[in-house]
């Protein structure tokens, strides 16, 4: 579910950079930093439409903002050039003596991303600064009142301000600032831990660079950069499912461990319309998985097939008709899974493994546990379960086995854990050929799952 834009990465890798380094991580840097600068130019061409709307209204009191306005585009129109005209005043050996930068380049050798040019430092992946970074972010960052925000210094708050933008999406409210100094770490609170937005951010007290972090946040669909939202179309395609679904709801989850150099950004996406649903998962900008409603002309009839014949013998209904089915493709994991709905609450999955396949087939009716009032009771429930009758679960699932699947039972030796009451394992010894069996305490089964491995297929 790799989706790249090809056309300017190969650009990027052709010239006298052909052989520099160009990494998925690099690649994030990039439409990381393209996607802030859109923004900025977005909302400059608001300011600038909001303004000659108050000029045409003859409403004065606004010519001061306009003056502003007007005064900050200029000196963000003189810092481009001066970047440009500095890159291209410093000689060819003091350039390849201290570290390989350049113009990225797109369709005609030029990378022009919404009026931002940008310099990279090819040896750690980082962009130099563009326009934008030099508008100090540390005004950004929100304090709650009564903070020892004078531990923290410039450096501090511009990394607090500069994760919280990029990797969270969204600032939030600094809520406790704490020096430890045993372990040589200033810590950073954000937001509050019972809310869907928090974040805690470890800073290295000497160097001000980032230790560790865990964040989580909602962002509302309309704030997803366009990097992702330009994806969604083609990977809701590519697994069968409606590509015109919308954008629902957006979470967003970002970690860093002890020892980790940046931030892994995870953005999880759900969609949906008056009938559908679906959902994308990624990890920075590459979709790790993809689920999603199957259109009608997508389902896999062979295996609805073997669908329905399953649920008709397993359930005794042989009538059964199709609700609806969908798909979940995860390359995380290596699974990707089709699932089939049907009426009666019953339901059949597939799922295709690195390893095989696994089949499940299930009554997902709520039978309910049966009313317990005391501890005797709660544990005559458990003996039951524990000590289910071999002979009346192999005459429940037998059959169904040998309709389905074409295999005789008496070949597979049943295992008991009696960390799962409610659950036991036919294997046969041979291979690693599994069935799972679900029951309830008097015997009835209300799911079988096959684990069959890729020589069995």
């Amino acid at each position: 579910m790799k989706h790249e834009d090809a056309k300017w990465e190969e650009e990027i890798r052709k010239g006298p950079f052909a052989a520099s380094p160009f990494t998925e991580e690099h690649k994030y840097h990039v439409m990381q930093r393209v996607e802030r600068i859109q923004s900025a130019i977005s909302e400059e061409k608001k300011i600038s439409r909001s303004a000659s709307a108050w000029s045409r209204l003859g409403l004065s009191r606004r010519s001061a903002d306009r003056v502003t306005d007007k005064t900050n585009y200029e000196t963000t129109n003189r810092a481009i050039k001066s970047t440009i005209n500095t890159t291209q005043d410093v000689s060819s050996h003091k350039r390849l003596s201290k570290i390989h930068r350049g113009i990225l380049a797109a369709s005609m050798g030029v990378l022009v991303i919404a009026g931002g040019m940008f310099l990279w430092n090819w040896d750690d992946g980082q962009l130099a600064q563009p326009f934008i970074e030099q508008i100090h972010p540390a005004s950004a960052l929100l304090f709650s009142d009564h903070l020892n925000v004078d531990i923290l210094t410039d450096k501090m708050k511009k990394n607090i301000a500069v994760t919280l933008r990029d990797d969270l999406g969204k600032q939030l409210r600094i809520t406790k600032v704490q020096e430890l100094p045993v372990s040589g770490r200033i810590y950073i609170e954000a937001g509050q831990e019972k809310d869907a937005d928090y974040a805690q951010i470890w800073l290295d007290a000497k160097t001000g660079n980032l230790r560790e972090v865990q964040m989580r946040a909602e962002l509302q669909p309309s704030k997803l950069e366009h990097r992702y939202l330009r994806q969604v179309p083609s990977l809701l395609e590519s697994i069968g499912s409606i590509p015109t679904l919308k954008p629902e709801r957006v979470k967003r989850l970002v970690n860093m461990k002890q020892g980790e150099v940046v931030p892994t950004v995870y953005t999880v996406l759900e969609l949906g319309d008056d009938i559908s649903y679906g959902g994308i998962t990624w990890k920075q900008d590459k979709a790790l998985s993809v689920a999603g409603e199957l259109r009608s002309d997508q389902i896999p009839q062979t295996a609805l097939a073997h669908a329905k014949k399953a649920i008709g013998a397993f359930s005794g209904k042989p009538n059964l008709y199709l609700e609806h089915a969908s798909r979940d493709k995860d390359d995380e994991i290596g699974e990707d899974s089709t699932f089939f709905s049907f009426n009666d609450n019953y339901f059949v999955k597939i799922t295709e493994t690195s390893n095989g396949r696994r089949f499940i087939v299930a009554d997902a009716n709520d039978y309910g546990q049966p009313q317990i009032s005391s501890p005797e009771q709660m544990e005559a429930y458990q003996e039951r379960l524990l000590n289910m009758e071999e002979s009346l679960l192999r005459k429940e699932i037998g059959p169904f086995l040998s309709v389905i699947f074409k295999v005789d039972l008496e070949d597979y030796k049943l295992h008991r854990n009696p960390e799962d009451l409610g659950t036991v394992i036919f294997k046969r010894n041979a291979d690693q050929d599994v069935f799972q069996v679900r029951y309830k305490e008097d015997g009835r089964v209300t799911m079988v799952t096959r684990e069959e491995p890729t020589s069995k297929q």
